[in-house]
Formats: structure tokens, C-alpha cells, sequence
């Protein structure tokens, strides 16, 4: 498998793991990738009072046989598919060994969380952790569905057979892999894409991403760029009264139609533009309710400089109903200009 040609998804037996793996099995199919699934566990570990402050003794046989298990399962529905397929098993932390992963992949797939953790958070440890330090675009895929439900419940409907993927972990009990891994209904194409676009050089790598997307896809696209006017704190909010908020608006619209036409010079991808009064957060959001992919810098205008992840996309990825693609810009520090990072210059076809 050809390095950074492939797909990179992490897998635990969980319901939110596997609607990642039917994304990313549709997106290195698309694009004639192969697909690389890792699992890794860790064993838990605790303090029983009877014990006297002594750590129980565990065998991670059990442990290591149902992560196994997990992955053997995804890696027999890729290989169902037709996709070319790699598999990791890890010992450790899962989203260490999936930063660590990212480095040679063009693209990782995650759930919103997985089997372990605390059952009200809204999204795990490896989902959070993974958007901010990745070596490549990251798609976080949510447990929500078009009609408003869990994707819980979605994949109950859509499964083969009834029964359990592998029951997710409630505080202090480690996390299930499931032996039996059921397959999700396959997912669908994205046919509608949104890009978050504030002028900053992150918004400009994320709009060439988007636009590398909707040709990937044949999707219609969105371009929001959101003016916070009269939304509490946000940077225009001060503005007096007297100030013509529809010109501002308006001129933002034409530095969003400057953006996009050199982002979709050559390629035939359409956009739709937006300026709009609002936080960029509260937009995509909301826009992520009626399409099937946000697209979103990892750091725009907005807050500190040493963040790995901005605020806006931080926002989107705990609130979005449909999958979130965050693509990281490298620093200068890196070598590589934060506008044509290389996954972008792979997919651009020779002259």
C-alpha cells in the first residue's frame, strides 16, 4: 500500500466506530485508495479497596483477543468491498497511535467516541485529540441521522441481523470490542458540502480541500462565511448603528467570491456563497443539519495563535449532525506554505 494512498480509520467494535469505517471505506473507494484499519487497546487500570492500594492483576488475553476480533471484522467487510486492506493492532492509547498513524496518510476517519470514556460526554478523547494533532484531514463521523435520531438507532434499523455491536462502556468499566462485528448499511455519497471560509490562510486550505471534495463527489457546494454584527462578542458587534451592515456584509461576499474562484479555477465545481450575520460555528452547525459533510480549517482568525484547534471548529465538531472534515494547514515552521499543503498537491493532475 502506497504511502499516504490510503485511508486511515480507527475501529473499537463500537456503533460510532463502525459508522466511521462505512465512511472511510467510501472514501478510499472513491478515490482508489486502499483503506488501513487500527485498533488499539489499553488495560485498565484501578484500585480496589480491598486490595489495599495494590493494582488487580489482569490478563490482557481476553482483552487483546475481542480487539482482535474487532479488527478482523472490519478488515473482512473491507476486503467484502473490494477494497484494498491493512490492518494495526496497538497496545496503548488509541488516539496516540492514530496521530502517530496519520503521518503517512492521506486521509483518518474517526467516530464521535468509541467504547470507552464517560457515556454524557458528546464526543471522546480519540475525536477530539486526533482533528487537533493530525498529520492529515480528518472526517469525524457522528452518531446522528437525517430524521433526527441516533445513529444508534440508524444502525439498529440498518444492521443484517439483530443483536449488539459490543456495548459501550459506562464509567470505570473497560470498553467491549464485540466479536461479532455486524456491517452498517454502506454509507452514501456526500451529495451536499459546506465550507467554513474566514479569509484566513486555514480557511483558504480548507475551502481547496472542500472544492477537492465536490469534484471528488460530483456534490453540490456551499461557501458560508459568517459576519458576527449582531451576535453578542463578536468582533463586529461594537459596530455603531450608523454603520450599513448590509454593505458589510456584502463586501465580505465579494472577498468570498475572490477566494472561490481562484479555489475552483480548472476543476468545474460550482459554489453557492453565503455571507451571513452569525459565528461561523453557529452557522455550520446549523447548515450541518441539512447537508452531508462540513469542511472546516483547524484554526481561522479567531483566538490564540498557539492553538492546534480553533474554536469554530472545535464548536462544529461537538454540534454537527452530519460528519466534519477539519484539515489541518502546516506551519511555516513545518516547511510547507499553510496554503498548498501536500495532500492537495497529490491530487492535483499534471499539466
Amino acid at each position: 500500500m502506497a504511502e499516504s494512498q490510503h485511508v486511515l480509520v480507527g475501529v473499537d467494535g463500537s456503533d460510532p466506530s463502525g459508522w466511521a469505517l462505512e465512511w472511510a471505506l467510501a472514501a478510499a473507494k472513491r478515490r482508489g485508495w486502499g483503506l488501513r484499519v487500527l485498533c488499539s487497546y489499553s488495560l485498565p487500570s484501578f484500585t480496589a479497596a480491598s486490595l489495599d492500594g495494590g493494582y488487580a492483576a489482569l490478563d490482557d488475553s481476553a482483552i487483546r483477543a475481542s480487539a482482535q476480533a474487532a479488527l478482523d471484522g472490519a478488515v473482512a467487510q473491507a476486503s467484502d468491498r473490494g477494497v484494498e486492506v491493512s490492518s494495526v493492532l496497538e497496545t496503548g492509547d488509541a488516539a496516540g497511535a492514530l496521530i502517530e498513524a496519520s503521518a503517512t496518510a492521506g486521509l483518518a476517519v474517526v467516530g464521535t467516541r468509541g467504547g470507552g470514556g464517560f457515556t454524557d460526554r458528546l464526543l471522546g478523547t480519540v475525536s477530539t485529540a486526533l482533528p487537533a494533532h493530525a498529520r492529515c484531514p480528518v472526517v469525524v463521523v457522528p452518531l446522528r441521522n437525517e430524521d433526527g435520531g441516533t445513529r444508534g438507532e440508524a444502525s439498529r434499523r440498518g444492521r443484517r441481523d439483530g443483536g449488539g455491536r459490543g456495548g459501550r462502556a459506562t464509567d470505570g468499566e473497560e470498553p467491549t470490542y464485540g466479536h461479532a462485528w455486524e456491517a452498517m448499511a454502506p454509507v452514501a455519497a456526500p451529495r451536499r458540502i459546506v465550507v467554513g471560509v474566514d479569509g484566513s490562510p486555514s480557511a483558504r486550505v480548507a475551502l481547496n480541500a472542500a472544492v477537492a471534495e465536490a469534484a471528488l463527489w460530483g456534490s453540490e457546494l456551499t461557501a458560508v462565511a459568517g459576519v458576527p454584527l449582531s451576535h453578542g462578542a463578536g468582533v463586529l458587534a461594537w459596530l455603531p448603528a450608523a454603520i450599513d451592515r448590509g454593505q458589510v456584509l456584502a463586501d465580505v461576499k465579494a472577498g468570498l467570491e475572490v477566494m472561490v474562484r481562484e479555489a475552483v479555477a480548472d476543476t468545474g465545481v460550482r459554489v453557492k456563497l453565503h455571507a451571513l450575520d452569525g459565528s461561523g460555528a453557529g452557522l455550520l452547525s446549523e447548515f450541518s443539519t441539512a447537508v452531508d459533510l462540513v469542511v472546516v480549517g483547524s484554526r481561522g482568525r479567531g483566538g490564540f495563535t498557539g492553538m492546534l484547534l480553533g474554536s469554530t471548529s472545535q464548536s462544529v465538531l461537538h454540534h454537527a449532525s452530519c460528519p466534519v472534515l477539519v484539515v489541518p494547514a502546516r506551519t511555516e515552521q513545518e516547511g510547507v506554505s499553510p496554503i498548498d499543503p501536500p495532500w492537495l498537491k497529490r491530487r492535483r493532475p499534471r499539466p
